[in-house]
């Protein structure tokens, strides 16, 4: 099973945020132990770094970024992910880019804590809790 992983997700098992932490962290866990392909958009590691940039030194970027690149696979941004994210016309763009970018890998799912935001994507979109309730 292919999952494609919202940068919320990752980053409440990062920061450590409540309520989140728990159910994000069994979700890094299925992908660190292989139980599912977890991928993480460009984007994502992108916003990462800028959202934890004030936490983190250079060195410590690096060794965070090398850390999510061994469990989780690097879904590349493409010029095309950009342009079909722009023809959605979603409010939130990088939404737009998470769910075009989840269709051209043929994800499974989207995991995410804004499912809300995914109601037209074409790849489910489940909340970590809704989602290991399904298991």
């Amino acid at each position: 099973m292919k999952l494609l992983i919202d940068g919320n997700i990752l980053l409440d098992v990062l920061q450590k945020r409540e309520p989140h932490y728990e159910d994000s962290a069994k979700i890094w866990k299925m992908c660190e132990t292989e139980r599912a392909e977890g991928y993480v958009s460009a984007l994502t590691f992108a916003n990462l770094v800028y959202v934890m940039r004030k936490e983190l030194s250079p060195e410590k970027t690096e060794e965070v970024i090398k850390k999510l690149s061994l469990i989780f696979s690097l879904a590349d941004l493409t010029a095309s992910d950009i342009n079909s994210a722009a023809e959605l016309k979603w409010d939130d763009f990088e939404d737009a880019v998470q769910a075009v970018t989840a269709r051209r890998i043929h994800a499974d799912h989207i995991i995410t804590r804004n499912v809300k935001d995914f109601k037209k994507s074409e790849v489910l979109a489940f909340a970590p809790a809704e989602f290991l309730a399904r298991e």
